[in-house]
């Protein structure tokens, strides 16, 4: 039975787990949540996943949310990309929920996807200097690497790529970060690797 993914092509969340399931060779498909006019707030979506957010995986009799656990739940179904340290993969899973994704999305999402005259200023700065300081951490720790743990490439890579393939600008800057780029050429390399707008319906086509 196909799995199904609750996502929209914004997420860098969802992209976590979209990726994860295709370079995995998983049987899923896209469900478009409509999350930027309301869906996720809707009693029938709340009913999947109380609280209010994609991504959501439906796979037969097991619902799964949060990107992380949808990673792990493929992760150990193929045996695929949980090789090496368990411990050092999972640390990185969860560095990335608190310190990468969990702050580059919420400011992806405050300089790009709400109207200019609602922008706060203030929140924008604050919010920008953690995520230069979370880059800071990623780069120093790919330098010299080829991947974020052992010697090929594990959830903690899906993990923590999940913003930065994106086009709308949060302050990171490829060029200013050639251990990051060069990563992120590597992954992009891997067979069956997609763009997360090829991957996923964009809720603002061709913005």
């Amino acid at each position: 039975m196909t799995a199904k993914l609750y996502c929209f092509g914004e997420s860098g969340n969802a992209y976590k787990a979209a990726l994860t399931m295709t370079l995995a060779g998983y049987d899923w498909e896209p469900v478009h949540l409509d999350f930027f006019r309301g869906a996720a707030r809707t009693d029938e979506f709340r009913a999947i996943n109380e609280m209010g957010e994609a991504p959501v995986l439906v796979d037969g009799e097991t619902t799964l949310t949060q990107s992380c656990v949808i990673q792990l739940h493929v992760a150990e179904r193929t045996g695929r990309f949980l090789d090496g340290d368990r411990n050092e993969i999972l640390r990185w899973l969860f560095w990335d929920a608190q310190k990468g994704s969990g702050q580059q999305g919420s400011l992806r999402f405050l300089m790009n996807f709400l109207p200019e005259d609602k922008r706060p200023a203030e929140a924008i700065g604050w919010l920008s200097g953690r995520v230069q300081a979370a880059l800071g951490t990623l780069e120093r720790h790919l330098d010299g690497r080829e991947w974020m743990v052992g010697d090929a490439p594990t959830l903690a890579d899906f993990a923590c790529c999940g913003y930065l393939y994106y086009p709308e600008p949060f302050g990171f800057d490829r060029a200013a970060a050639p251990a990051t780029s060069a990563w992120l050429d590597r992954i992009a390399a891997l067979p069956g690797w997609q763009h997360p707008y090829d991957m996923m319906q964009r809720a603002f086509p061709g913005a």
